[in-house]
């Protein structure tokens, strides 16, 4: 904490001014055109109090996308829902969750154009994001459905990750398409297979 200062309701609106504006920028002007300087001014603060918060452009950059990582990882990994097993309570499971990502994304389009396309911790995001998905499949005992089915799950999740992302720049943050109807569509495109005599929703899997 610089020279003892101490931060009060004050300066943690100071530190909120300092997060929004730089959400901004860097959506606007990218990481390397935005400088600490030009989120100072945006935030009518001055350069001692974004070091007060901030070690540098960096911290702040990676402080960004662990607030966008956490807002995924609460959705993904909410395990007060009931879980209803076999494959009618993962598709349901499924589009919920979609519609409270694309929900979120809605809610902060600045922050996931900087935490999901531009970063490079979107990489990981997306790769936790499909592994996140395959725990849910096995969460709903689901796994032999797809192994009945010779479908690799992973293939599956990756393929539903890309079409997620893809949705989102054509559909979602152009506002042709809302949350609930491009969670629904996509699942729909995915597991329209749950009407295959073979998907047996009694089926049962241990991990």
């Amino acid at each position: 904490m610089a020279r003892g200062r101490k931060i009060n309701s004050n300066g943690e609106r100071s530190k909120q001014l300092l997060l929004e504006k730089a959400v901004e920028l860097f959506s606007e002007r990218g990481y390397y055109a935005t400088k600490i300087s030009d989120i100072v001014k945006a935030a009518d603060v001055t350069q001692p109090t974004f070091y007060l918060y901030f070690k540098s452009k960096e911290s702040l950059y990676n402080d960004l996308n662990i607030r966008f990582q956490q807002g995924f990882n609460e959705i993904m990994c909410n395990q007060n829902e009931e879980v209803e097993k076999g494959i009618e309570g993962f598709i349901q499971m499924l589009e919920h969750k979609l519609y409270m990502l694309f929900l979120y994304i809605i809610e902060n389009p600045k922050l996931t154009k900087i935490g999901f396309f531009e970063s490079k911790q979107s990489s990981c995001v997306k790769s936790q994001l499909t592994q996140q998905l395959i725990e849910l499949v096995y969460r709903h005992d689901c796994a032999c459905l797809f192994q009945l089915q010779n479908i690799d799950i992973k293939i599956v999740a990756d393929s539903l990750v890309g079409s997620f992302e893809r949705l989102i720049l054509t559909n979602l943050l152009e506002q042709k398409s809302k949350p609930c109807e491009l969670a629904r569509n996509l699942v729909h495109v995915f597991f329209l297979l749950k009407e295959s005599p073979s998907l047996d929703s009694g089926c049962s899997y241990t991990k």
